[in-house]
């Protein structure tokens, strides 16, 4: 009774709460909006454009400002009409190439979403050198028109020398950055640097979600004892993709109230509004106001994002070598490519810790169970896909198994190993179907130096 009445002052506390609440929503926001053309350009475009305008303003206070411009420089010291002409000619054709600039990353996207997938369009939108090159020209604009109200005729002549001499710096900046963004775009859209920007993005993920190296002798993880109670099932209020989830909060939350949670979709799940997506145990604790917390912990959207979704950047990978491999591209290279960069991912994850699916508060109290995807679900979205669909493409077939050796060799646990081997024989077994017993022979050699790394293993444990 008594820890029923702390758990219930604990809950009634606002401000944790609250601050909690609000810094997943600022979390939320700012990794949605730090990937689109918002955040960045407009951060830019308002500095210069407030640079403007108080670099103009003290130039009328401080005269000693534009003292050291030499005449030779900006011989118009008293005449207004060339600083505004100047003014006006750098505004009018930043925004002539803001246009032109626009142009190019239409076309750029376009390109990029038939040609490859419509869902690598989300590393373009996040790409620090385009989001830099709209805010510069656009706080070029609004430097020269925050600067131009201070240029005047009557009643007394005023020339803001610096603001002027500054205005044109910033045009020769744009010059230049003009022509490293065409080159900057033109390597953008080739596949290798494609594919290589999202496996670094999904790489950062397993960094951020996976920061511990994997130890020599790590035992799998053991939950439980899981309590014997009702359980109630708490239902999803919106429909969409599950992005990221508090795990700690809650954990907290369930510490608190006495509970124990257990989720059932994971993410990168869609969970459709209606459809359970938690249980939690000793339902009678639970209250509509704590079911509405327990929901504030999950970001769901429309669309999946990569804050806690690895499989979503390897999705992203095989979605271009699946268009590669295509009757209609029939581009094995682009395919092989796609295959070196999901082994380098799938090195990345088995070399670290997995995440805690099984969360106590204290320890050995059970709170929160957290389903993670896993080494072999990871595999299977990577690779069998382009396995099924490059069954008559040796050069794929061959790269596919020495990705899976490649895998192998970094020292994975003997049951990765033997999903490994998994795959490999699977491969053949595809590939008797189409392919002539001479290449059959080079995929079987490849396999059996696959399976040698058994041997390998046990010796390594000896």
């Amino acid at each position: 009774m008594c820890y029923d009445a702390y758990v219930s002052t604990i809950s009634h506390c606002p401000k944790p709460i609250m601050h909690k609440r609000l810094s997943l929503l600022v979390r939320s926001a700012l990794y949605a909006l730090r990937g689109g053309f918002l955040v960045r350009p407009l951060v830019i475009a308002l500095l210069l454009g407030a640079a403007g305008a108080i670099l103009s303003f003290a130039e009328e206070y401080a005269p000693a400002l534009n003292a050291w411009i030499p005449e030779v420089l900006f011989p118009s010291h008293q005449d207004p009409q060339v600083a505004q002409t100047i003014l006006a000619g750098i505004a009018s054709s930043t925004m002539t190439v803001v246009s032109i600039i626009f142009a190019i990353l239409l076309m750029t996207l376009t390109l990029a979403s038939t040609q490859f997938s419509p869902r690598i369009l989300v590393s373009f939108v996040r790409d620090r050198s385009t989001q830099w090159t709209l805010g510069i020209f656009l706080g070029t604009y609004c430097f020269c028109m925050a600067a131009l109200p201070a240029v005047r005729s009557h009643p007394r002549p005023f020339v803001p020398v610096a603001t002027v001499m500054t205005a044109m710096i910033l045009a020769l900046l744009c010059v230049s950055w003009l022509i490293f963004f065409i080159h900057h775009i033109s390597q953008s859209i080739s596949v290798n640097q494609i594919v290589d920007r999202i496996a670094r993005e999904t790489e950062l993920v397993i960094d951020d979600l996976m920061p511990h190296p994997r130890g020599p002798a790590e035992q799998p993880e053991h939950g439980g004892p899981f309590r014997k109670a009702r359980e109630r099932l708490i239902v999803s209020r919106r429909s969409g993709y599950i992005r990221f989830v508090d795990v700690p909060f809650l954990v907290e939350r369930a510490k608190n109230y006495g509970v124990q949670i257990v989720l059932e979709r994971r993410v990168g799940h869609f969970v459709p509004s209606g459809v359970p997506i938690m249980r939690v145990l000793e339902s009678g604790r639970v209250t509509p106001d704590r079911e509405a917390e327990l929901l504030s912990a999950f970001d769901i959207g429309p669309a999946r994002t990569m804050q806690q979704d690895v499989e979503f950047g390897i999705i992203q990978i095989v979605d271009v070598a699946l268009r590669a491999i295509s009757p209609a591209i029939n581009d094995p290279s682009t395919a092989i490519s796609c295959i070196d960069q999901l082994s380098r991912v799938l090195i990345k994850w088995a070399g670290r810790s997995p995440p805690r699916t099984y969360l106590h508060g204290p320890p050995h109290v059970l709170r929160v169970v957290m389903p993670w995807i896993d080494f072999d679900g990871l595999l299977d979205t990577a690779f069998e896909q382009i396995r099924h669909y490059a069954k008559a493409d040796i050069a794929v077939s061959l790269r596919l198994l020495r990705a899976f050796d490649d895998i192998a060799s970094t020292g994975v646990p003997p049951q990765e190993l033997q999903s490994l081997f998994r795959c490999g024989r699977r491969v053949i077994e595809g590939c008797e179907e189409t392919l002539p017993e001479a290449d059959l022979s080079r995929l079987r050699e490849r396999l059996k130096r696959l399976e040698g790394r058994s041997f390998a293993h046990d010796l390594r444990e000896v």
